[in-house]
């Protein structure tokens, strides 16, 4: 009993030395697939997603970089096939790294949503309400530039630029140093029309397999109120994350 519980704890400490960064560890990739398939005699569908992320973390700052691509068909028709792009930085303030200054552009193109092109374009700051080596808590709020091309009631062009407030709140909890529940929530109301609002929710828990390897379980929300649309997809898969 005494060694297994050695052998137990040696894969404790070496999960932790791998799955964070250090004083000479300052990169960090991942990359997720998941989906689901179901077949019927009275019909088909399947859903893809592939989410990609690199981030470079030094002593005061820290840039961002991610992409994911949604495909999916119902019965031989087209139900997704959802581009999503990001770029971001984080500039911290002080020695704590608990308060910081953002930047951010993104792109999205949606066919489940009515998006032809999105781009938004802005900044911000964030706190990290609590910040421990297991348990993470940070609302973030700022201004967003954002240009439009949808379409309304699924034929109506719609073209147009307005300013956004952005408010987030983002958690990533740790358990046993194996099991990860991580989630981001946007808020995204514009200055310009009171009915024009976005939402986004991301949710994921994740079971290590290996250092770099886990079975990741997913549920993403998004509507676009000026649209009139949303999507909700629940899905599992592997993820693979490399910190070097």
């Amino acid at each position: 009993m005494k060694m297994l519980g050695l052998i137990f704890g040696g894969m404790m400490l070496a999960l932790q030395a791998r799955s964070q960064f250090t004083d000479s560890t300052h990169y960090y990739f991942k990359y997720a697939s998941t989906g689901s398939v179901n077949k019927t005699q009275d019909g088909s569908s399947y859903l893809l997603n592939n989410h990609f992320a690199f981030k470079i973390s030094k002593k005061k700052m820290v840039l961002n970089a991610d992409a994911g691509y949604i495909y999916g068909k119902q019965d031989q028709a087209l139900t997704n096939s959802d581009l999503s792009a990001s770029l971001n930085f984080n500039r911290y303030v002080g020695d704590s790294r608990r308060f910081y200054y953002w930047g951010l552009t993104s792109y999205l193109k949606s066919v489940s949503l009515k998006v032809n092109d999105q781009f938004q374009g802005g900044a911000g700051a964030a706190y990290d309400v609590v910040s421990r080596p297991n348990s993470l808590l940070n609302v973030s709020n700022g201004i967003l530039f954002e240009s439009n091309d949808l379409l309304l009631k699924d034929t109506i062009p719609d073209v147009y630029h307005t300013f956004r407030n952005s408010l987030r709140l983002y958690y990533k909890f740790t358990m046993m140093r194996i099991v990860a529940l991580e989630g981001s929530h946007f808020y995204q109301q514009s200055f310009r029309y009171f009915d024009d609002h976005i939402l986004k929710s991301t949710n994921s828990l994740s079971v290590k397999l290996r250092s770099w390897l886990s079975i990741t379980a997913a549920l993403n929300y998004n509507k676009i109120n000026r649209t009139e649309r949303e999507n909700l997809f629940m899905n599992y898969g592997l993820t693979v994350e490399k910190y070097f």
